[in-house]
């Protein structure tokens, strides 16, 4: 039911329309200015552009119309005589567009469009031309659905910012009901054409109508289960479980997000495409071989035999009835006829590229923790034995690693801050009893390093936990070792911390602190801040496509079944295990001087520009990291002190008093009372704010997601679960490592189908679309008119491009061995690749794009 704010505005625009009909009669009256423009259109493939079902018209942003109080509107326009083009595979059509206006009309500042066509079409940008020729550009990107549909014309603003204070007043009212348009009632289903940005729980990943085996608990909304809002759908609830939101019976692409927030019609085809390539690569010959070959992989030789071409593709017998089942009839067209064409090859892992044994070397081990994809975790120790929250110490003793530290003792490995962890002890060790099954052999884990003089990391101990009979764990210790059972043991403790560091990555480092903790931020932004404030025009670029992918993901990978719990070794209980997580997360400790800082690779330095002095220059992650930081801080303080002259205009911004506010108190609801929340009271504490969301939407998911096809793609690097337990002495287990222990590490590791759902998830995940907008790039170079903004988003850009030439500089220095390692992968997780202005995606292991958008 449309709600009365929706009414409000559609009757509103219905009189602005009446109001020109009746002022403007005639298109041939001598009294009578010109306004000229044109309207750039995508089409989604197979369909025409509107033409002349598509009508616009313009509001004057310096004169009002008496009669309706707003801004005065143009005669209506019609979209005729477009002329298309194709570029970079991507069909569009420009119309050119001529509004009679009144003499004083002035220049414009908005205008709406509503389209009579049976189809939506994606509206790219505009501009228009005010009588004294000045170009005025409208950024639009946003789908525009048939009238019918939404009952209400679509408006655009221009490009020019103004804090709320500043709008001009014959933009205020329209500034006002279209915020309170997107917020819409909280009630009904939303359907595909409608504007509605809402919140709601993690109540949609289980499905308790299939089964109870498909139940999952709510995240979100209490103390044992918190978790950050996403985007509300508002689909019906189960029969079985009225606090579930049902899900469609197939895998649904169509998942509702606003349109403003889904994939272009380029995205969506390319996005679909890459996960047919990866299906057809990996998923069906190893899906069809299952019927005939052992489910396990029997050498490291037919491992990398995925990457060969000379697999049949071909979808057949049951898997045919399978995909058919799961997939809608379209995708499911589309695999099968892809899968008939010629068989690709897929690239190599970077891993096994110019060094095929460089994942079993323990620098290459340590070297991961620093310049991998979960470079996040690892961090300096305190104090020796380490110790849980519990209070209880570990295992491991001084005897157990003295001899591993180049010839100190603890004590002075200790006060040189030399000995670091990786610990994935704490928060798993609650969970292990539910989490190992008859296919699941999961431990939580302690290992220790010891950062040698060449600032590479060493491992010098494992420790692996379970739980025991009584309260008390089962700890075994294992250290390095080259020959013998001694190696083949350490070669197997190292493979169960991988596969936690894999889940913890892909749960927490990847998913929770990215993708799922900047969906309230979108959310809170689309509904408190008009597009023509200035903190919505910064922060819009790193929000593209978030909502859709994360829509995606819950749809796909997080759901019962879904991959993340048929890959992952938490399974069932992935999710509540990233809620566990999110108990510690805080969002001040997102901006990574305090990350740094925290972890202890790092110390506290005001008179640093970034405040922080990092402990040695060979974290890849965190030397690279604090040069992109610093230059986002720069720029948004600079963006910020063009248009918040100081504290009190902060302050007094009622648009960012009632954003912040909705971040914590209902995006972020679980976190309303913490402390360590700004007060968002100054200049200073928006531009920390606003830093640590660029960075979090940029640089830091780029950093742990466009590398995973390089580290993760090789299954025996990275595994993402362990088949069993480190076999004790005298047991049968203990005889079949002493007789072939490679042929026991492979039996550890997943089976070959979940290798290779594994394998297609990070080829997906890795890939770079062609579409891809990178830090330092405007989709249009007319997003602003403000030249000062201009001349600073210049500078940025330039600042970047030194950073590339660092980066560059610090892969060719021999002596920052973590850049390189055994395995000879460059690091450039951390480069912003702002000479890819025109960009083939592909999987490149670089490049920060501006958004969470795969």
């Amino acid at each position: 039911m449309m709600s009365m704010q929706h009414r409000g505005l559609r009757s509103d625009l219905q009189a602005c329309f009446s109001s020109v009909q009746s002022a403007i009669t005639s298109h041939a009256q001598a009294n009578h200015a010109i306004i000229k423009g044109k309207i750039v259109i995508d089409h989604s493939p197979g369909q025409s552009g509107p033409g002349k079902s598509a009508s616009v018209q313009i509001f004057s942003c310096t004169k009002v119309d008496p009669g309706t109080g707003k801004g005065k509107l143009s005669h209506i326009a019609y979209l005729k005589n477009g002329k298309s083009h194709k570029h970079n595979g991507t069909k569009t059509t420009t119309y050119k567009l001529k509004f009679y206006v009144e003499p004083d009309f002035g220049n414009p500042g908005a205008f709406v469009i509503e389209n009579q066509h049976k189809y939506k079409f994606f509206l790219q940008a505009a501009t228009l031309h005010a009588p004294d020729n000045q170009a005025i550009h409208f950024d639009c990107r946003s789908w525009v659905y048939p009238i019918k549909l939404t009952k209400t014309p679509r408006i655009f603003f221009s490009n020019k910012s103004y804090l709320p204070s500043e709008t001009p007043s014959t933009l205020k009212d329209l500034r006002k009901q279209e915020l309170i348009s997107l917020r819409g009632d909280g009630t009904g289903e939303r359907k595909e054409w409608e504007r509605i940005y809402d919140y709601d729980y993690y109540n949609d990943l289980g499905d308790p109508d299939i089964g109870p085996e498909n139940a999952r608990p709510v995240l979100g909304g209490s103390e044992s289960l918190p978790y950050p809002r996403r985007g509300r759908t508002g689909r019906p609830k189960c029969r079985a479980d009225l606090s579930t939101e049902s899900r469609p019976e197939k895998i649904n692409l169509d998942i509702y997000v606003p349109p403003d927030e889904r994939f272009s019609p380029k995205k969506l085809s390319e996005f679909i495409g890459n996960s047919i390539r990866a299906s057809l690569h990996f998923l069906i010959p190893e899906a069809n071989s299952l019927l005939e070959k052992d489910p396990h992989f029997r050498s490291f030789d037919e491992i990398r035999g995925m990457f060969s071409s000379n697999k049949s593709r071909k979808v057949e017998g049951w898997l045919t009835k399978k995909l058919q089942k799961l997939l809608p009839e379209q995708l499911f067209k589309q695999i099968t006829r892809a899968s008939k064409g010629d068989p690709m090859r897929f690239p190599e892992p970077q891993i096994i590229a110019n060094n095929d044994l460089a994942w079993k070397e323990d620098e290459e081990f340590g070297r991961q923790m620093l310049a991998g994809i979960n470079p996040t975790r690892i961090r300096c120790l305190e104090a020796f034995p380490p110790k849980g929250k519990n209070g209880k110490m570990s295992s491991i003793t001084l005897a157990d690693i003295e001899g591993s530290l180049d010839g100190l003792d603890i004590t002075q490995a200790m006060n040189q801050w030399r000995i670091y962890i990786l610990d994935h002890h704490d928060y798993l060790t609650p969970f292990l009893s539910r989490i190992n099954t008859s296919s699941v052999c999961a431990y939580a884990s302690r290992t220790l390093l010891f950062l040698r003089s060449d600032a590479t990391l060493k491992p010098v101990a494992i420790e692996l936990s379970l739980p025991g009979l009584s309260s008390d764990e089962v700890n075994r210790v294992f250290l390095p070792a080259k020959e013998g059972i001694e190696a083949a043991l350490w070669q197997l403790a190292k493979a169960h911390v991988l596969a936690n560091d894999s889940a913890y990555h892909q749960l927490v480092t990847h998913w929770l602190h990215t993708h799922a903790v900047v969906e309230p931020f979108v959310i809170a932004t689309r509904r408190q801040l008009s597009v023509m404030h200035p903190v919505h025009r910064l922060l819009d670029p790193h929000f593209k496509d978030t909502m859709h992918v994360n829509a995606l993901a819950r749809s796909i990978l997080l759901n019962a079944g879904g991959i993340l719990e048929k890959t992952l070794f938490p399974g069932k209980i992935c999710m509540e295990l990233s809620s566990e997580l999110y108990k510690e997360w805080r969002f001040d400790e997102q901006a990574l001087p305090k990350d740094l800082i925290k972890r202890r690779l790092a110390l506290e330095d005001s008179d640093l520009p970034t405040g922080c002095q990092i402990l040695f220059q060979d974290y890849p992650y965190g030397l690279d990291g604090l040069d992109v930081w610093l230059a986002i801080m720069t720029w948004v303080k600079d963006y910020c002190f063009i248009f918040y002259k100081d504290d009190d205009s902060v302050k007094s911004d009622e648009e960012i008093q009632a954003w912040w506010k909705e971040i914590r108190e209902v995006g972020h609801g679980d976190k309303r009372n913490a402390s360590w929340w700004f007060e968002m009271n100054s200049r200073d504490n928006l531009i920390q704010a606003l830093t640590i969301l660029i960075w979090t939407s940029s640089a830091l998911h780029a950093s742990v997601n466009f590398g995973q096809y390089a580290y993760a793609a090789y299954p025996p690097n990275r595994p993402t679960l362990c088949r069993k337990f480190i076999p004790d002495e005298g047991t049968q287990e203990f005889a079949e490592l002493l007789i072939d222990s490679d042929k026991y590490y492979l039996k550890m590791l997943p089976e070959r189908f979940a290798i290779t759902l594994s394998t297609a998830l990070v080829e997906v995940l890795s890939r770079h679309t062609s579409d891809e907008v990178y830090l330092g790039q405007r989709q249009s170079s007319e997003w602003t008119d403000d030249q000062e903004v201009l001349r600073k988003f210049e500078e940025f850009g330039e600042k970047l491009k030194e950073i590339e030439q660092k980066i560059a500089e610090r892969n060719r220095n021999a002596r920052l061995k973590n850049r390189w390692g055994p395995a000879k992968i460059a690091y450039k997780l951390m480069h912003p690749d702002t000479s890819n202005v025109k960009n083939d995606g592909g999987i490149t292991g670089k490049g920060i794009p501006n958004s969470i958008s795969i």
